[in-house]
């Protein structure tokens, strides 16, 4: 199996831009712990979020320390650009409580599930999925991956903050509709995932 490589130059500046995503999203986070009236996630499942935000943030590390480094068969060195893509999520997220444009703009909501699924989906591709794969394969696993997540999501959403909050009256047609949105943006971003890949331009991603 061919090992992914990225350019020098390139694996520069997403290594930066992974860190400094990494390093604003653990100051958002301690800030909510410092000023939680202020976090624009208060009410919102802030004591879950505090805790599966740096996970999510931290998986791709935590896997390649343990295990990754020595036995990843898909690259030879740490892959910043899934890196980046499994961070930001977690901070556009935050970014937007943190700016209540989930509670003032009506499509905030909508764009972010089907964008972020988008970026975390690719990310996980990125990571773990072969560079062989059909796009048929691609298409699958990308479709697997995020309606899982967005399933798991919602469920969290709803055991943590929705079941107790005015937000259960209109909770069945907002979840149908977020893991619609979601789906379709982890598909999205397998199809383009693959199309890069096949790109002679792009054949490193």
């Amino acid at each position: 199996m061919t090992v992914t490589t990225v350019p020098a130059t390139r694996t520069n500046w997403l290594r930066y831009a992974a860190l400094a995503a990494k390093v604003l999203l653990f100051a958002l986070l301690l800030s909510a712990l410092i000023w939680p009236d202020l976090s624009g996630i208060k009410g919102k499942a802030s004591t879950a979020r505090l805790v599966v935000y740096p996970i999510g943030a931290m998986a791709l590390p935590l896997w390649w320390w343990a295990y990754g480094r020595t036995r990843s068969k898909l690259h030879s060195t740490f892959p910043w650009p899934a890196d980046l893509l499994m961070t930001l999520p977690w901070l556009i997220d935050l970014i937007g409580n943190r700016l209540n444009l989930f509670d003032t703009v009506d499509w905030w909501d909508d764009a972010m599930h089907f964008i972020l699924w988008g970026f975390l989906t690719a990310g996980v591709l990125l990571a773990f999925a072969p560079r062989g794969l059909s796009r048929g394969l691609t298409a699958f696993v990308a479709l697997g991956f995020g309606a899982t997540a967005a399933v798991v999501w919602e469920l969290g959403e709803y055991v943590a903050f929705v079941r107790n909050s005015p937000e259960l009256q209109t909770a069945y047609t907002d979840t149908l509709g977020d893991l619609a949105l979601g789906t379709m943006g982890a598909l999205l971003a397998g199809l383009i995932l693959y199309q890069l890949r096949r790109s002679p331009s792009t054949s490193n991603v």
